[in-house]
């Protein structure tokens, strides 16, 4: 069964400097339908003004997971990490037992990023941090990002679940296999494809389940993310 999920049912906040588009309940924004999917609680889609963020704040036992698309991220914690995250770049924080951390834009122009929240699977961790790069990533391909185990050069976070990234274009297609009891969920970042034949859109997401295998072919330039949970 798959369960779409439209860009335009989101929640949207607009503060000036930040505009937000919220695909579970955030915030001031809350749908008892759409409250997170398995062990997936978060997907905001943000663009951030030139020199303008988020101010240092706390987070604790839940799985960050943040994804540029356009403009540059400066990120600081209170592990010690500094890094300014440009398109393409993954970087992953465990807030495990807490931790602080700011994230400001420091360039000219807005940034634009997928912020994912992973519920983890044990409570009051060791804090940690990973980045992971797929800059000049083979287009047509499905590219682990994260995983349990930390398998293929994957980030390991403290949840069965599985984030991949495709880059496609109107000629390339790619097939997942979905395992008996598994669950997936598909967001598109942007551009177009179509998911098992239906057509989706920047924005648009689905909830997968009971599903043997899933076909996401582009129709265009567009990316997507695909989360393989338990």
């Amino acid at each position: 069964m798959i369960t779409l999920r439209r860009s335009n049912e989101r929640g949207h906040a607009e503060h000036g400097w930040l505009q937000t588009y919220h695909t579970f309940s955030f915030a001031d924004y809350y749908d008892p339908q759409w409250m997170g999917f398995r062990t997936l609680r978060v997907i905001n889609d943000d663009v951030v003004a030139p020199h303008m963020g988020f101010g240092m704040h706390p987070h604790r036992d839940m799985e960050i997971i943040t994804y540029i698309l356009s403009g540059q991220l400066a990120h600081k914690d209170s592990m010690g990490n500094g890094r300014v995250i440009t398109p393409g770049e993954f970087q992953y924080m465990s807030a495990g037992d807490g931790v602080l951390h700011s994230e400001q834009n420091p360039g000219s122009d807005p940034v634009h990023l997928l912020q994912i929240w992973i519920v983890p699977d044990e409570k009051g961790v060791k804090p940690a941090y990973a980045e992971k790069s797929m800059k000049g990533a083979p287009e047509g391909a499905l590219h682990l990002i994260t995983s349990k185990s930390g398998r293929n050069g994957s980030m390991a976070i403290h949840q069965d679940a599985d984030l991949w990234l495709a880059k496609l274009n109107a000629e390339q297609s790619v097939t997942h296999p979905l395992a008996a009891g598994r669950n997936a969920w598909l967001h598109v970042a942007e551009g177009d494809i179509t998911l098992n034949g239906q057509p989706m859109t920047g924005g648009d997401a689905a909830a997968i389940s009971g599903e043997s295998a899933l076909q996401i072919a582009g129709r265009g330039e567009s990316q997507v993310l695909l989360f393989d949970l338990n």
